[in-house]
């Protein structure tokens, strides 16, 4: 399961940074690429020149005090904006120093073609150089393992405390740079080239130095500045429309009208909402390639799960025996342990200790007189020979049949209805004979995950499909299927099959998910929306997928898409708030702004504020505290619980929506009876 690394929400070092990054952020070459703050900010230096010269633009010189009131409270705005961003940048950067402690200045011992070793800073290995690392090395850089066997302590990468072994060829054959060979010796091919590690990539990921906007992202800012360019059209109007009835409004009246109804909240927070989903991806050790990858989780409809490892704990075990008509049950344990004594395997080593609980009759001491035969894929069966001639076999039900007819045995007539019963099961039949008589059957178990049930149904609330992929018979594909809870299955399945079944649902409009480890897996990983490869995986399924998990465990893309659908909710919840926010300050302002030359204009200004600079003076005080008051929000996410689209959006409108304008007539009106008796004093 995958364990969120707590953390405070805010550290005095982040605090610090983040304060010192606001005034940085102020550079309008910067600001400049969040135009609805740039906007506030040219709105700032012309009050900052108005404070100066207030009768610049033919405004009354008893405006001054004013005017420097709006520019102080601009001011603020935009330094609030830019803390919301370093906040989420800061909570990065710390992040990236405790990941950059595991990357040591460390050396290699690079291997030439002959096999003889240089030793060379790990900073000048290349992409394709073999190094030979021992027990207590660090591994200098990421790689596959070509030759050897090992345990490695990757706690510095993943916070797991106990090491995982790592081998040449099949699914467990990568490595991390910065991990340590605690036992053997490994010899590695080095797939990356220095400063492109994974690790090198999340340093870089989560101090936001990499991070584009995504594809959603630009299209809220679109929208962000197409509402900006339109009160920018209606302000203007505005003034026309004031001069017309003669009605003198000041230019800074118009600046903090014009800052009041732009969506400055989810200006200001959009950048941070980004960042900080960004850094909840990584708190769950897993490396996205891009914002995007984050997001299109968001979006899944349909998840294409491995069984093996993923719904399943992977390691068959022994749960029961069933003799067949006329054997007794203590003959087939006996036998089924004599070919298990020497199997190292977990299924193996499970058979033993289930008939130890039992009751066996055979001495573990006896194994040093038995032949053991290794289990082929050609046989598919292993065993034992005994001293005196007797041929002891466990294995596959056809196996067994074919090598015991062999022999001129015969069938059991009960055999196959014990086969198709522990098939039915979701277990695995191995078949016990000794000589050309057969004993019975050993069910073994293939354990679902606990839990996996729920959260599959967590996901079926919120109108995801899972679809299991199996390599298993479609009978025992069944069976575990309906154990775990998934919505479909794909049986006998091969890498061809999967990629199929990604390229169906996407045809249907569907984003898919999919998660593997192996070569095999990598074609897939690749066509899939979003890719979850597993870091001790093979260098083909990490290339290919666009999610790379440093845990290793399958099953973590459900958290992975409940990020994605928390990052979407978030953003379009703080938007609605936003948005909703700008009517308030409508009616805040604007009947403020004209009752004392257009007395009907009274009944709207249902907030019964005190005078119009007051009003407006209110509103933009509001307007600047709403955005670092919604930073914890931006930064932890809306809570995000299962459930129709249709009832999300309901309840997002109802606590964001209605929220968005109940609370600044609250706040506004608060604000305005404070400082009601400081614009008196001024004299407005």
């Amino acid at each position: 399961m995958a364990r969120e690394k707590q953390t405070k929400f805010i550290t005095k070092d982040i605090l610090d940074s983040s304060i010192k990054g606001a005034f940085q952020k102020l550079d309008p070459r910067y600001m400049i690429k969040n135009p609805v703050m740039f906007v506030v900010e040219i709105g700032f230096f012309i009050t900052l020149v108005l404070s100066i010269f207030p009768t610049v633009f033919g405004d009354g010189s008893d405006l001054r005090i004013y005017n420097i009131v709006v520019t102080v409270i601009l001011f603020v705005t935009i330094l609030f904006a830019n803390f919301a961003e370093s906040v989420a940048e800061g909570r990065g950067k710390a992040q990236a120093e405790t990941l950059k402690k595991t990357k040591k200045d460390t050396t290699a011992r690079l291997l030439d073609k002959n096999g003889k070793d240089t030793v060379i800073p790990a900073s000048q290995l290349k992409k394709g150089d073999v190094v030979l690392v021992k027990t207590g090395e660090l591994i200098p850089n990421d790689g596959e393992v070509i030759e050897g066997i090992a345990s490695v302590d990757e706690s510095a990468i993943t916070g797991e405390s106990a090491p995982v072994t790592r081998e040449a060829g099949g699914d467990f054959s990568s490595v991390t740079g910065g991990t340590t060979v605690v036992s053997d010796w490994l010899k590695i091919r080095i797939t990356s080239e220095p400063g492109q590690s994974f690790l090198d990539k999340m340093i870089s990921l989560v101090e936001g130095a990499s991070r584009q906007k995504t594809p959603n992202e630009i299209a809220l800012n679109t929208l962000l500045v197409s509402l900006t360019i339109v009160f920018l059209i209606v302000v203007v109007t505005l003034h026309c429309f004031a001069d017309y009835t003669q009605t003198r409004i000041p230019i800074s009246t118009l600046i903090a009208l014009l800052v009041c109804l732009i969506p400055t909240t989810i200006g200001g927070l959009l950048s941070a909402i980004g960042i900080a989903g960004m850094d909840r991806v990584t708190r769950f050790n897993v490396i996205a390639m891009s914002g995007k990858a984050v997001e299109a989780c968001g979006d899944v409809d349909t998840m294409i799960l491995d069984k093996t490892g993923t719904i399943t704990y992977g390691n068959r075990l022994a749960a029961e025996f069933y003799p067949v008509k006329g054997i007794s049950k203590e003959d087939l344990i006996d036998y089924a342990v004599m070919t298990s004594l020497k199997d190292s395997t977990p299924e193996g080593k499970s058979v033993v200790e289930l008939a130890d609980t039992m009751g066996t009759r055979i001495d573990p001491s006896t194994a040093d007189q038995m032949e053991f035969v290794e289990f082929t894929a050609q046989t598919k069966m292993s065993g034992v020979n005994l001293s005196n001639g007797m041929e002891v076999r466990k294995g596959a039900s056809e196996a067994i049949k074919a090598r015991v007819a062999e022999l001129n045995g015969t069938i059991p007539e009960d055999l196959e209805e014990i086969v198709t019963k522990i098939s039915k099961l979701g277990g695995t039949p191995l078949v016990v004979c000794a000589g050309n008589v057969i004993y019975g059957v050993i069910y073994l178990k293939d354990t679902v995950k606990p839990g996996l049930t729920e959260r599959f149904e967590r996901l079926r609330q919120i109108g995801i499909k899972t679809i299991m992929c199996t390599g298993d018979n479609p009978l025992t594909a069944a069976t575990i299927a309906k154990e775990a809870g998934v919505d479909g299955f794909i049986a006998e399945c091969k890498p061809e099959d999967k990629i199929e079944a990604i390229k169906k649902e996407q045809l249907e409009g569907k984003i898919v998910a999919m998660t593997g480890d192996g070569t095999n897996d990598a074609p897939a990983l690749a066509q899939a929306d979003v890719g979850l490869a597993m870091n001790s995986g093979t260098a083909a399924a990490k290339e290919a997928a666009n999610m790379v998990d440093l845990d290793s465990d399958p099953t973590k893309i459900l958290e992975v898409v409940e990020i994605g659908k928390q990052l979407l909710i978030t953003r379009g919840s703080l938007t609605t708030f936003s948005i909703a926010n700008d009517v308030a300050k409508y009616f805040a302002i604007i009947p403020a702004m004209f009752m004392m030359v257009i007395p009907q204009m009274e009944r709207l200004n249902i907030m019964g504020l005190s005078s119009p600079y007051s009003a407006i003076l209110s509103a933009l005080i509001f307007n600047a505290l709403i955005i670092p008051g919604l930073i914890p929000i931006a930064m932890r996410g809306v809570k995000y619980r299962p459930m129709s689209s249709e009832r999300m959006l309901l309840k997002n409108m109802g606590i964001y929506g209605v929220g968005g304008i109940i609370v600044p007539f609250i706040g506004i009106k608060i604000i305005d009876l404070l400082i009601a008796p400081l614009v008196g004093m001024m004299g407005l």
